[in-house]
């Protein structure tokens, strides 16, 4: 009987290595990227993470190799160093029967590791877009030879700053290449690259109708923000949570938490960009192995990473926008098993709601926190359980003899199971009493009255500085130079401009992992010659400016970040 990998075209070595992985069928994806890869035609595919598509480009790419070679013929392109290793790992189980070599290269990796593995002989090079262009640039790189591209999470590598970098590979490549280009959004940006590169791509779309899992529940509750962390515990309490992911806004907020956490007997850990690699990969192999059952995570840290088992997904922090939610939420209900989605939502973020159920076309259902009483109620059916499966191993002698000694110095059976009791549940945190009122849930009408009023006093402010004078000139009438220029934007000053080297990809970047914000957060960038005006969205000012007081450095330089004059 032929294997169904097989009837795609796939060679017996690596079918037998994708089913030694747990694929027994192909997955959507799969069976559309791999017959069309296999023929060498350019691809766009448009999946989420935990669709199988790495096996899909990785699996055609393996098979077009030539053995041996000791040159580079294939490169993937990743936006995170974690997701890199990732694909780089499965290539290496893909490929177990083979005589293939593959690299992860990435930063925060010794150079030195890395030219010389490249120096000994790689068919395959798996990296970031940043350190493959470093190594490109000292000629340690070399692309001649390469004769297949696989771009992983497009979309996010354009939110990260990184879409320049990955151009100038892109010209760096000979014309006779095979492109695959994977995301899971198709923005604006990512079309005009593949329409440059990408010669009569076939186009491969996996349920766009549904961006969430099914077998997600996504829940909300509405919350007053000082009230989150006596929310998230309660339901740490109540929920069966095996396995937890917590999104936080930015780096320092997730170390807080998690150390709160902790702090609260919770195992814990933090992820996010002040980790060194090294501690990076130490909290991810605690969290998949069980050693800790929750993981505080920025957006920026988590992007990329494939994690098995996650019961639950908490955003404690609501996302910036609907993409990122959809990004967060994939990593729960994945491989047919259940995932819950929690997201604690504040007055002011209730607009967010409607946008995230509009762009994900799915409902999420409000519910209510549990009591104390509930969490009392909790624990002891829990410590019932406890006792109940240790008495079902029986008593033995020794045990019978050491209840008889206690009786005998006159303590009742009664006695013995309340001291025990109270020994057992002394590790148990204190549960917060403290009430959590549900914020009051206003009419549209309302809202929508609250808006005008706003609108109409903004606009006697504005007319009260403009009609002071009647000589007023038409340059005093307009915002300053450095003023906002979009809507809901805040224009900002960067100490760092073209003397320096800079351009638009490396600004976005570095603020975006560095404080904690999406890459689509950051508007309008204007590069002059000893500085930088930047637009933030007003809602991640404050963490913005609270990041770069010189805390991190671009192209070598401490930057320095205020509002614009």
């Amino acid at each position: 009987m032929v294997s169904p990998f097989e009837s795609l075209g796939l060679q017996p070595e690596f079918v037998q290595a994708v089913e030694k992985m747990g694929f027994i069928e192909p997955t959507p994806i799969q069976s559309s990227a791999i017959p069309l890869l296999l023929e060498g035609r350019d691809v766009i595919g448009q999946a989420q993470t935990g669709t199988g598509k790495t096996a899909a480009f990785m699996l055609p790419l393996l098979q077009k190799l030539e053995p041996s070679t000791g040159k580079v013929q294939a490169l993937v392109l990743a936006p995170t160093r974690e997701l890199a290793k990732q694909v780089a790992d499965a290539a290496l189980v893909l490929a177990q029967k083979t005589r293939v070599k593959v690299l992860a290269v990435y930063g925060g990796q010794s150079y030195t590791i890395q030219t010389r593995a490249l120096d000994r002989g790689v068919d395959v090079v798996v990296g970031t877009p940043g350190r493959l262009l470093d190594l490109i640039k000292q000629k340690v790189l070399g692309l001649h030879n390469v004769k297949m591209l696989i771009l992983d999470e497009a979309d996010e590598m354009l939110a990260m700053g990184f879409i320049d970098d990955v151009e100038l590979i892109l010209k760096e490549l000979s014309e006779e290449k095979q492109i695959a280009l994977f995301s899971a959004t198709l923005p604006q940006a990512i079309q005009k690259l593949a329409n440059r590169y990408l010669k009569e791509p076939a186009r491969i779309s996996v349920s766009p109708e549904h961006l969430t899992v099914a077998d997600t529940e996504q829940r909300y509750c509405r919350i007053h923000e000082e009230n989150k962390l006596s929310a998230l515990t309660r339901l740490l309490e109540t929920e069966d949570v095996n396995s937890g992911l917590i999104f936080a806004r930015t780096k320092a907020r997730a170390q807080e938490l998690a150390d709160q956490l902790i702090q609260m007997g919770f195992p814990s850990d933090s992820l996010h960009g002040d980790l060194n690699q090294a501690r990076r990969e130490q909290v991810l192999n605690k969290f998949r192995q069980g050693q800790i059952s929750l993981m505080v995570a920025t957006d920026v840290a988590a992007r990329g990473l494939d994690i098995a088992g996650v019961s639950h997904v908490f955003n404690y922090d609501v996302p910036a926008d609907a993409e990122d939610y959809v990004h967060r939420i994939g990593r729960t209900g994945r491989a047919g098993k259940k995932g819950i989605a929690v997201t604690f939502l504040t007055p002011k973020e209730r607009g967010r709601l409607n946008q995230i159920q509009a762009y994900t076309k799915q409902p999420m259902i409000e519910f209510s926190l549990p009591s104390v009483d509930a969490v009392k109620a909790r624990r002891e059916d829990r410590l019932i359980n406890r006792i109940s499966e240790q008495l079902l191993a029986g008593v033995t002698p020794a045990e019978r003899e050491f209840v008889g000694r206690m009786n005998e110095l006159g303590l009742s059976p009664v006695e013995i199971a309340v001291a025990a009791i109270r020994l057992v549940r002394a590790g148990e945190g204190t549960i917060s009493t403290k009430e959590i009122q549900e914020p009051a849930q206003e009419s549209k009408y309302k809202r929508l009255d609250d808006r005008r009023a706003g609108n109409d006093r903004q606009r006697e402010k504005w007319n009260s500085k403009t009609s002071s004078g009647s000589g007023a000139s038409s340059d005093q009438k307009r915002p300053a130079r450095g003023g906002t220029k979009e809507s809901g934007m805040v224009r900002l000053w960067m100490n760092l401009g073209n003397t320096n080297g800079i351009r638009p990809g490396d600004v976005v970047g570095a603020i975006a992992s560095e404080s904690g914000i999406p890459g689509r957060a950051i508007g309008e960038i204007d590069i002059r010659s000893d500085h930088t005006f930047v637009d933030v969205a007003e809602q991640h000012v404050k963490m913005v400016l609270k990041a770069s007081e010189g805390k991190y450095r671009l192209r070598g330089k401490p930057v320095l970040l205020r509002l614009a004059d």
